[in-house]
Formats: structure tokens, C-alpha cells, sequence
């Protein structure tokens, strides 16, 4: 990760605005989208998904080039060798095991685990679940554009950000964990927390690796997995 510098990553009405724009997107995606049904819908989705997440990433890029930072530079990690790539898969794979153990456990302290809570879930999220060929091609574009997007917006930006304004690492990870949670609305209230928690995973993952690339590499093929998974059991 990029070594704290004496200022900011980007200027303040720069955060003040992404931040906005994640809740304000967040709140109207919980309201809209789940009156989309239907494989007309889910396409257009996943392809509108794709466009937000590079515009996002694009917005973040900006604020980067505002103050001369390098987007690397906020990635951080370097692959000198194959094994250091592999490695970096390696640790992807145990951390996406810990995270579902640790996120069934909070599932069922939440009540979101049981028969009742899976068909909800079922009624919740079917409008997002890929069903032909096509959409898994797009759901698995999707999963690996928010590996990669929003690694670096939420653990590489905001997490560093908000450290820095905060003057505390712990703040930085929170506060970015609490904004993944919120930008995912349309989850509901339980899972917005479920979602916080996960986020703050990634964000320790970040620090102790100094790195964005093992969480990438979790975050695509956690997001790929539940969605070939979720069109299995519906």
C-alpha cells in the first residue's frame, strides 16, 4: 500500500463527493431494482454495473491525479516471480474459506441463516441471478470488474483516505467497511451489515499484505462462485 504521505490522497470535496455518490446510488438501487425480473432486465443490469464501476474507478482516478498519486502506487505489490503470483492466489483462497466461516457464523447471530431466510434471500436476489450462458459470461465480467473496481475505491482509496484525514489506521478501516456495507442497499439492513463486516475483512487483508491484489483476486472469485452457485439451487 502507498506509505502515508503528509497529505491527503486526494482533495477533501473530492471524498465528500464519492462518498454522496456510493450512499445516494446505494439508496436508489434499493428502490429500483427490485422491480427488474426477468432476463430483458438482468443483461442491461449487468452491463449498466459494469459501465458505474469503471466510471467510479475513473472519478477515484481523478482525485489520485489531483495530488500526483499513482494509481500503482495504491494497488502496491509487485509479481517479480510466478510464485509471487501464485502466492497471491494462495492467500486469496484461504481468506475467501475464512470469510465464509466467519460470515455464516454472523449470518445466523442476524437470523439471516434457516429455510424461511433462504427462500426471502431467493425472492430478494433471483432478479440478479445469471441464467443463461450469456449471463454468466456477464455476471462473471461483473464479478471481476468489482474485484478489481472496488478493491481500489474502497481499501485503496477510502481506507487510505480516511486513515489519513483521521490520523488512525483502525478509523480508515472501519469507516471504509461501514461505506461498503451502505453502497449495497438493496441487500437490506442484516446484510448491509454482513457486508460491512466483510469489507473490514478485506481491509485488514490489505494491511497486512500491503497489497490490493490478494483481495481482487477474493473478491472476483467470491462474487463469480455466488452467482454460478446461486444459479444451481434456483
Amino acid at each position: 500500500m502507498v506509505e502515508p504521505p503528509r497529505r491527503q490522497l486526494a482533495p477533501l470535496w473530492h471524498t465528500v463527493l464519492l462518498v454522496l455518490l456510493l450512499v445516494g446510488f446505494s439508496a436508489l438501487g434499493a428502490r429500483s431494482t427490485s422491480h427488474l425480473t426477468g432476463r430483458e432486465a438482468r443483461v442491461p443490469m449487468y452491463i449498466g454495473t459494469i459501465i458505474w464501476e469503471w466510471l467510479l474507478l475513473g472519478y477515484v482516478w481523478i482525485g489520485l491525479r489531483l495530488r500526483r498519486v499513482r494509481l500503482r502506487d495504491v494497488i502496491a505489490g509487485r509479481w517479480a516471480t510466478a510464485a509471487d503470483f501464485f502466492r497471491d492466489i494462495a492467500i486469496a483462497i484461504g481468506f475467501m474459506i475464512i470469510a465464509l466461516f466467519v460470515l455464516g457464523v454472523l449470518g445466523k447471530m442476524l437470523g439471516l441463516a434457516g429455510k424461511a431466510q433462504a427462500s426471502e434471500a431467493k425472492r430478494i436476489f433471483g432478479f440478479l441471478v445469471p441464467r443463461t450462458r450469456t449471463e454468466v459470461v456477464l455476471w462473471i465480467a461483473v464479478s471481476a470488474t468489482a474485484g478489481f473496481c472496488e478493491e481500489v475505491i474502497f481499501r485503496g482509496y477510502l481506507q487510505q483516505q480516511l486513515k489519513l484525514l483521521f490520523r488512525n489506521t483502525a478509523a480508515g478501516v472501519v469507516l471504509s467497511a461501514v461505506l461498503f456495507g451502505m453502497s449495497h442497499g438493496y441487500e437490506g439492513g442484516k446484510r448491509m451489515v454482513l457486508i460491512a463486516v466483510y469489507g473490514a475483512m478485506f481491509g485488514l487483508l490489505a494491511l497486512w499484505r500491503k497489497s490490493l491484489r490478494p483481495g481482487m483476486f477474493a473478491h472476483a472469485i467470491y462474487d463469480s462462485m455466488s452467482g454460478v452457485l446461486m444459479r444451481k439451487l434456483t
